[in-house]
């Protein structure tokens, strides 16, 4: 598998997709996009803001325009929203990319949630019994980010992609 095609980080919020999304993009020497700030840009406010002003729908939509309008561009690391997989568009978008799944148990995902004001309240269970089918369904790789670091996932998804060393950035 070539470097130069998109590397798409999903799972719930806490998961860790930016840390381990940065590290990856630095290694392959790829762009990285975040939706985080995409949405400040872009809708003016953070995911928590976008999801009390317009509604859970509109932030859902929103997030999943970040999605598809990073896949139209040159290849880079995404770290998508977890609400993206519930889109049929993004779904059939993301089998051009290389998709890791950070997954982790609803206690640790509830703990590290905790720590964060800028994300909507949304309880892991919930989440993950409405999106954990289409994860499974895109995925290439599952990551456990309960058992393993940022750059444990980091070094899991370049084997995972067959980049020998040499190819790393």
């Amino acid at each position: 598998m070539s470097k130069n095609k998109p590397v798409v980080l999903v799972g719930l919020m806490g998961s860790g997709k930016s840390s381990a999304g940065r590290l990856i993009a630095q290694a392959l020497g790829l762009p990285f996009s975040d939706s985080d700030p995409f949405l400040q840009q872009r809708y003016g406010g953070t995911a928590a803001q976008i999801a009390e002003r317009e509604g859970a729908d509109a932030l859902h939509r929103y997030e999943a325009d970040h999605v598809l309008h990073q896949l139209a561009g040159e290849p880079e690391v995404i770290a998508a929203a977890a609400s993206t997989v519930e889109f049929p568009d993004v779904r059939a978008a993301l089998a051009k990319a290389f998709v890791v799944w950070l997954d982790a148990s609803d206690e640790v995902l509830a703990q590290r949630m905790k720590s964060s004001s800028h994300r909507p309240d949304f309880g892991p269970a919930a989440m993950r019994a409405r999106r954990e089918p289409f994860f499974r369904e895109v995925a290439h790789l599952r990551c456990d980010v309960g058992e393993l670091t940022p750059e444990q996932v980091r070094d899991a998804t370049l084997r995972e992609m067959g980049l020998p060393e040499g190819d790393r950035h």
